[in-house]
């Protein structure tokens, strides 16, 4: 048993925004291992769209092609995957941590006598083995979980977990495979997907966000954040107490009970570093934070750590923001 299969999510209004978090997953859990990677999309007429698959680095990709997937079912999917994962024999089954996945995952572990380990955050290699981490009691513990089972075993990443790669035309071909389903077991009739409450920024399609926390004091200077925001391009985003006291929109809001970000470069002000937070922003790309406090715990995870007032850094920041860009 070898090798690992990265299950994708692909339907009606396109690619789902986490399936190419979770095949950089896969990816990255390949790069540890040493296996290889084989990206499998689901539904009808999806053969152009899997061919997007191969760009990030998929070693096989595989379109399971039938009319009774067109539409979401869980019985559809676990009649399309079953069979694909008996004779692959992957050792892991990667899979995004999405409505969808959480609908049909579990059903399609147990076919296999499997759990699935669901939500994770990251993993580490020790002694070669994957040990994969998981955040507890709303982020305040994370813990690390390790399959004593062999394979399949079934992982979904959480988003923001993994930095997605593009999605674009790739030279790995698909293959095209018709599964047998009988549509008398689909048991469930089709209806609309579930549909996230909309916001009115999407902040996980940010490349650039300076957040602010409790050390901004006072909701007057939040202009100073608006300021610095944009002379770097950037979406304004920040910690719950600043959204609780109504400073800003509830879909401003980064954490475990707000949106899960990782963009290019996530600028912190004044914040603290509270798990809660952490766990929304961590798979950021470059993270500068900027706290008097030397002790904060948003230092352990920075790339750039500021210890100073940012009433005195931000203005700084600003100026010679401006003064490159010429402005």
């Amino acid at each position: 048993m070898s090798g690992i299969l990265a299950i994708l999510e692909y339907g009606p209004a396109g690619w789902h925004k986490m399936s190419f978090e979770a095949l950089a997953g896969a990816l990255e859990l390949g790069q540890a291992t040493g296996a290889g990677v084989t990206a499998c999309v689901l539904g009808h007429g999806v053969a152009a769209a899997a061919a997007e698959a191969a760009a990030p680095g998929a070693a096989a990709v595989v379109a399971l092609e039938h009319e009774a997937l067109a539409a979401y079912t869980a019985d559809g999917y676990i009649l399309a995957l079953e069979p694909l994962i008996g004779e692959l024999q992957p050792e892991w089954v990667v899979l995004p941590h999405t409505y969808q996945t959480r609908d049909f995952a579990p059903a399609l572990a147990a076919r296999f006598g499997r759990s699935l380990m669901a939500d994770c955050t990251g993993f580490s290699l020790e002694g070669g083995t994957p040990f994969f981490e998981r955040q507890l009691f709303q982020g305040k513990l994370s813990g690390r979980f390790v399959f004593e089972t062999p394979g399949p075993n079934f992982v979904s990443f959480q988003a923001g977990a993994f930095r997605a790669a593009r999605p674009a035309a790739g030279a790995t071909p698909v293959t095209v495979r018709r599964p047998e389903i009988d549509p008398a077991q689909i048991r469930q009739k089709p209806e609309a997907p579930f549909r996230e409450a909309a916001q009115a920024v999407d902040l996980s399609a940010a490349e650039r966000i300076v957040a602010v926390g409790r050390g901004i004091q006072e909701e007057g200077n939040l202009e100073l954040a608006r300021q610095l925001a944009a002379a770097l391009g950037a979406e304004l985003a920040a910690s719950r107490p600043i959204c609780d006291n109504g400073w800003l929109p509830m879909d401003r809001q980064v954490g475990s009970s707000g949106q899960t970000v990782a963009p290019k470069l996530y600028l912190a002000l004044g914040i603290s570093g509270a798990i809660q937070h952490v766990v929304g922003m961590k798979g950021s790309g470059c993270i500068v934070a900027i706290n008097r406090d030397p002790q904060a715990p948003i230092f352990e995870i920075a790339d750039y750590a500021i210890v100073g007032d940012l009433f005195e850094v931000a203005p700084a920041l600003i100026e010679e923001l401006q003064r490159s860009s010429g402005a």
